[in-house]
Parts: C-alpha cells; sequence; structure tokens
C-alpha cells in the first residue's frame, strides 16, 4: 500500500458506532487517574446500554413488524423506489408539507450514510469475520420494517407549529398516539435526541473532518472548523427546505462517488467475486478459522458484531429518520413509509455491501487491521495510487451530510421541548458547536454521544411495539384503498 497520508491512517481507535476516532492527546499526570476512572465507567455503561438485551430488542422489534405486515417491506421494494425516484403527480407539490418524499429520504440518507458504512463495516469483518457480513443483510432487511413503521407513524401524528411547518417524529407520536400519559416518554426522547445531536452529529463529525483534512491536504485544524461554520450556517439557517433542497443533490453524488470507486475495485477483481459471496456465507453458518494476524471467529461472533455495526450503520429503530419523513409533502402515511424504508436498504444493502465486497476480495482482513485503516488499506490494493483517497474523501463527505441530516433532528426535538423560540439559537448554537468540534480534543465526548444514540432507542422501539396494531390498521385500510 502506497504510503499517503489520509485519515484513515491516523493513529485512534473507533467509537462504538463504527466511525473514526482520532487518539487524544495524553492528560496531565494529575489528570491521567480520574481520566482512566471515567473512561472505565462509560465505557461499562455504553456496554450496558449497546449491549444484547438492546440489540436484541432492536433486531426482535424488526422481526415482529415485518412479521406483521406480512412481509410487505420486502415485497414492495420495487413500489418503494418507483415512489421515490418516479415522476410527481401534478397536485403533488400542493399537499401538506415542507419537502418532497425524495428530499425527506434524501435528508434521512444524509444523516444515516456515515463513516458506519466506510470504518463501522471493516470492524465488524475484522470481529466477526466475513459471515458477519450476511448477519449485516439480514439486520438490515427487518429493519426495513422497522423504518418502513416510523415513517407510517411519523406521518400519521405529525402536527402543525406555529409557523405552520409540519413537524413529526417519535416524541409526537409517543404523544399522540399513546397518549397524555406517555408524554414524559416523548420528553425523554427528545432529550436524549437533542443532545446525541450535538455529540455524535455534530462536534464528532466536525473533528473527523477537521483531522481527515489536517493530514491528508495539511489544512489547519481552525481553517476546516471556520469552513464548516460557513457552509453548513447557509445550508440549515433556511431551515429543512435548504437541507432537504441540498441533500437531494450532494447525497445522490457522494454515493455514486464512492459506489463508483468500489465497483471499479470490484470489476478490475470480479474473478474473485463468487469467492468473496462465498466467503461471507460460508463464514455467516461456519465461522471463520484463523489466517495470518486473524484470531479467527465463531458463528456466534459474526452474528453479534454483524447485528450491531447493521443497527449502527442504518439506524432502523433509534427514531431519527421518521423526524425528516414527518416532513414530506404527502397525506399517505403509507406511501411515505415505503420510500423511508429504502433508506435502510441504499445504506446496508448497497453501500455497506460495496465496502464489504472491497475488504473480502483483497483478504486483508486477516492481517489484523480493523475500521477504516482496513478499508483504506483494501481500496488502496485495488487501486493502487489513488484508492485510500476514496476512503478520505468519502469519510469528509459522509461526515459533512451527517451534520446536515442531524441538525434537523436536533433542532425538531429542541422544539419539542422549548417550542419555537429556541429554532434561531439552536442553529446558532450548532454552527458554533462545529468550531468547537474541529480544534478540541473531544475525548469522552465520543462515548457519551454513543450512550446519548443509544438511549434515544428506548422510547421509541416502546412506541413502536405499543402502535404497532395501528400500524397494521394503517397498512391494511391502504391496501384495500388499492384494490
Amino acid at each position: 500500500m502506497r504510503h499517503h497520508r489520509s485519515a484513515a491512517n491516523l493513529g485512534g481507535k473507533m467509537n462504538l458506532a463504527g466511525g473514526f476516532r482520532p487518539a487524544p492527546a495524553a492528560p496531565a499526570p494529575e489528570e491521567e487517574v480520574k481520566m482512566t476512572e471515567l473512561n472505565e465507567l462509560l465505557g461499562a455503561v455504553s456496554g450496558v446500554v449497546w449491549g444484547p438485551v438492546t440489540l436484541v430488542l432492536l433486531l426482535g422489534t424488526g422481526v415482529y413488524l415485518m412479521l406483521g405486515l406480512g412481509f410487505l417491506p420486502l415485497r414492495r421494494i420495487g413500489t418503494g423506489f418507483a415512489l421515490a425516484f418516479g415522476r410527481r403527480k401534478p397536485g403533488d407539490t400542493a399537499v401538506a408539507g415542507e419537502i418532497s418524499p425524495f428530499q425527506a429520504l434524501a435528508t434521512a440518507l444524509s444523516a444515516t450514510i456515515g463513516t458506519g458504512n466506510i470504518a463501522g463495516v471493516a470492524t465488524a469483518i475484522a470481529l466477526g469475520g466475513p459471515g458477519a457480513v450476511f448477519w449485516m443483510w439480514i439486520t438490515a432487511l427487518f429493519g426495513m420494517a422497522t423504518k418502513f413503521s416510523e415513517a407510517v407513524l411519523a406521518v400519521k401524528y405529525r402536527e402543525t407549529d406555529l409557523s405552520g411547518a409540519h413537524v413529526g417524529g417519535p416524541m409526537y407520536y409517543i404523544r399522540n398516539g399513546l397518549g397524555a400519559k406517555w408524554a414524559w416518554l416523548g420528553l425523554l426522547f427528545a432529550l436524549f435526541g437533542m443532545l446525541a445531536g450535538f455529540g455524535i452529529g455534530n462536534t464528532v463529525q466536525a473533528n473527523s473532518i477537521s483531522t481527515a483534512m489536517e493530514h491528508s491536504f495539511g489544512v489547519p485544524l481552525w481553517v476546516s472548523g471556520l469552513v464548516m461554520m460557513v457552509l453548513v450556517f447557509v445550508v440549515v439557517i433556511g431551515g429543512v427546505r435548504r437541507i432537504g433542497a441540498v441533500a437531494e443533490k450532494l447525497v445522490p453524488a457522494m454515493a455514486v462517488f464512492y459506489i463508483g470507486g468500489a465497483l471499479l475495485v470490484i470489476l478490475l477483481g470480479i474473478d474473485r467475486v463468487p469467492a468473496a459471496f462465498a466467503t461471507i456465507i460460508d463464514g455467516a453458518f461456519n465461522g471463520t478459522a484463523a489466517a495470518g494476524g486473524f484470531a479467527g471467529a465463531t458463528v456466534m461472533a459474526a452474528i453479534r458484531f454483524g447485528v450491531a455495526r447493521g443497527i449502527f450503520s442504518n439506524e432502523a429503530g433509534l427514531g431519527s429518520a421518521p423526524i425528516a419523513h414527518a416532513a414530506a409533502r404527502t397525506n399517505d402515511p403509507v406511501r411515505q413509509g415505503l420510500i423511508a424504508m429504502l433508506g435502510t436498504f441504499i445504506d446496508t444493502i448497497i453501500v455497506c455491501t460495496m465496502t464489504a465486497l472491497v475488504i473480502v476480495m483483497s483478504g486483508l482482513w486477516t492481517e489484523g487491521a480493523s475500521g477504516a485503516p482496513l478499508s483504506s488499506a483494501a481500496f488502496e490494493a485495488g487501486l493502487p495510487g489513488f484508492g485510500g483517497w476514496i476512503v478520505t474523501i468519502g469519510l469528509v463527505l459522509f461526515a459533512f451530510t451527517t451534520i446536515l441530516g442531524w441538525s434537523y433532528y436536533g433542532e425538531r426535538c429542541a422544539q419539542f421541548l422549548f417550542g419555537p423560540k429556541v429554532i434561531l439559537p439552536y442553529r446558532l448554537a450548532w454552527v458554533a458547536a462545529l468550531f468547537a468540534g474541529a480544534v478540541a480534543d473531544l475525548g469522552l465526548v465520543w462515548t457519551i454521544a454513543d450512550i446519548l444514540n443509544a438511549l434515544m432507542a428506548v422510547p421509541n422501539l416502546i412506541a413502536l411495539l405499543a402502535l404497532s396494531g395501528t400500524v397494521f390498521a394503517t397498512v391494511k385500510a391502504w391496501k384495500a384503498g388499492q384494490d
């Protein structure tokens, strides 16, 4: 591999969601013990909230909803793509909502497609063997039912705020669907979502971008911080309509860039593709024997890390995406649900699979590397001289769009808690936080953000299970109307 300076080559470690975490500066001697203790405490908490119980609840909810829906999300994938990318009906622009159904999907994807698609996949393969990829696929397929149900409820129970904008998401379908006695659960989701946004959706993304720009192109951290502030301000100050307009152009462009690079690697080694798929399928059911620096993985390891990284990547069940889909111009909850579920399909089945094939075909997953460095090495092996840059540029683009998508999620959570008056101050605070994230040593922010992200899922999953009957009834009525 050619030694260029990219973010994927830097010292550091992975956060729980599979993103790259720059190595923190060494603390002063007198602080070292306290920092170690705090790190251990937060690490233990993170291990619990992202532990087996949460992962089983996330996957189990998807399985339950898929069965209750009669596998409609899988049977209607074609319909979803036709609705998302097909021509709009003449009257669609007059339908209630702020952004088009496709812009809602693009906004959700802007926050979903991130460093997990590059680094998270590599981590799953490094820890669970290639078989983990198969279980990522399974998680995504059932996650489509979760994402479908989230969007159905988001549109069905959304509200119109004082400015006339349509707002929705888990906090609204908890309050309006479950009733006033459950309002506290919606407040918890909004609180966790607002705080998590400043971590996982803002400062840590800004830090990833500034670190990548410094080490790949020599751009000072503060310069990246200022540029991000300007670019993000121009977009978020215009609200969801401007975010949607930018997302519908930027998200497809960055996806084509990254997927195009991966496809080039795959086509150049097309003879190794059948063996790569065979390795993935075999590893899913038989485990992976040790080879080189690879310690070997059991079937349980493949399932564990495949499920975990799949959920981390596509966010099905976390409750973030329905906030964007609630703003869509539509009066049909099921139609928006069919579009929303494509986010999980595109994120995991398409983008993550591209990364996985490049890594497995390279054979480098047996040499002890993990995360972004493994992805970078695999791309560089397939495209010597510039393959690693695809990973670097991909990380920067994915992180930037995540900032845009999460700005809207956090804003809507803050609005639910404090009312419309908080919107402008929140947007300004969001932009200011970017500079701090770009130049500061975030340290524990990564772990805290991971914990808050997991805590968002609990109220949302409770609501999805409690309101599943409403989802099934809504779909049944929709089917009757189609006949």
